[in-house]
């Protein structure tokens, strides 16, 4: 298998890494991609960006009230 953050994965296809990343798993090789997107555009003075582990993706809360989410024009 393969090695990513201590933890060891089967050979094929990896759906969902315990850090977010979908993978493929061979014996000579671990190639990997995230599966969330960095925003880049939003309300940086009023809003800040906060990792759901759960959902593997970034959500863009109010600073003032994290109960609430803020528009997020763009990503990366």
């Amino acid at each position: 298998g393969c090695i990513m953050d201590g933890k060891l994965y089967p050979f094929g296809e990896i759906a969902r890494t315990e850090s977010c990343f979908r993978c493929s798993c061979r014996p000579d090789a671990m190639h990997c991609c995230s599966l969330f997107h960095t925003p880049t555009g939003y309300d940086k003075e009023n809003c800040k960006v906060v990792f759901n582990q759960k959902s593997c993706d970034y959500d863009v809360v109010q600073k003032s009230d994290p109960s609430k989410e803020c528009f997020v024009y763009s990503r990366r």
